[in-house]
């Protein structure tokens, strides 16, 4: 199966591939073009055209191309919806639907601005995903404390004894004035 998209990937436009190669087509190509040759090119190709307006395969109502692939496809792996609201919530700029929202916006940016290449850009993105993926699928409800008993140990003597400390030179401070 070939789709294609618009240049310039960022979010939806890498988590999508993402999808479909985990949970829809191994084998799926994708192609960027630019804008205005997105559907001319899909009909040459015989491909899917995902994440510009008036196709199938787009952003409806409040949800994104990547909702639509879960739904069109009905993949129910809980990880996947995990995933859902965080890439729904950075592609959509509405970083309130997930923590992570934010983060994911934030490093698809930073990503797409060091790599010009959408090809090597979608092969990075995908990588990012399959380590998102693990994260819900294995750590989401863990806590970075959690990893190391070591940081837990560290953590807890700085909040029981240095900022008690800070607390009483505060005290002693203000009795000083």
């Amino acid at each position: 199966m070939k789709w294609i998209t618009r240049e310039r990937p960022k979010i939806d436009r890498i988590a999508c591939p993402w999808l479909i190669k985990k949970f829809v087509d191994a084998e799926a190509e994708f192609i960027y073009v630019p804008f205005n040759e997105v559907l001319a090119k899909a009909a040459a190709l015989g491909a899917i055209p995902f994440d510009i307006p008036e196709v199938e395969f787009t952003h409806y109502n409040e949800e994104c191309t990547f909702d639509y692939i879960i739904k069109k496809y009905q993949i129910t792996d809980p990880a996947v919806h995990i995933m859902a609201k965080i890439v729904r919530g950075a592609d959509t700029d509405r970083h309130d639907l997930a923590k992570e929202a934010a983060g994911l916006w934030a490093i698809s940016a930073g990503l797409s601005h060091n790599i010009t290449d959408d090809a090597e850009l979608l092969e990075t993105g995908l990588k990012l995903y399959d380590a998102l993926y693990s994260w819900a699928k294995h750590l989401y409800k863990q806590n970075h404390l959690q990893n190391s008993p070591f940081e837990s140990l560290l953590h807890e003597v700085y909040n029981k004894f240095l900022i008690k400390k800070n607390r009483i030179r505060k005290h002693l401070c203000g009795l000083r004035n």
